[in-house]
């Protein structure tokens, strides 16, 4: 049986900016459940596998990812997500400025559920990210593996 445990939302983003935009926009849409930010890699990986309160021992969780860290890169996090026994199945959410079609391939290859590039100019950033926020509050998320 599943458990209600609310979902909580992982942000790997470095950018500090985007990071506030994003998180405002989706209080906007409604959203309420935890935001964890992380802006490098590593230690988004220590908490979402190691970490008592990350997902892979209390619940489900949502990952929002940007690809370009200061400290790897985001196909190696996704990698290290979708290879994982308890998190396999987390649902996870590519947000970066690369638009490119080889990248976009191989993020879906690697096992992302959704991959949005994020729009330069600032009111559709606004605009895409309210949108997420809306396809959050909608989605089912299943429970990690434990």
């Amino acid at each position: 049986m599943m458990s209600h445990n609310p979902v909580s939302i992982i942000m790997i983003e470095d950018d500090e900016g985007h990071a506030r935009l994003i998180e405002k926009n989706i209080r906007r849409a409604g959203i309420s459940n935890d935001i964890t930010h992380f802006v490098e890699g590593t230690k988004a990986l220590e908490y979402l596998f190691d970490d008592p309160a990350g997902p892979c021992h209390s619940g489900p969780a949502l990952v929002l990812l940007d690809l370009n860290l200061p400290d790897m890169s985001g196909t190696q996090i996704l990698e290290k997500i979708k290879s994982h026994e308890c998190l396999h199945r987390t649902p996870v959410v590519v947000l970066t400025t690369t638009d490119d079609k080889v990248e976009i391939e191989r993020c879906y290859d690697l096992g992302a559920n959704v991959y949005i590039t994020k729009p330069v100019n600032y009111e559709s950033f606004s605009d895409a990210i309210r949108q997420l926020g809306l396809f959050l509050s909608v989605i089912q998320v299943p429970e990690a593996n434990t």
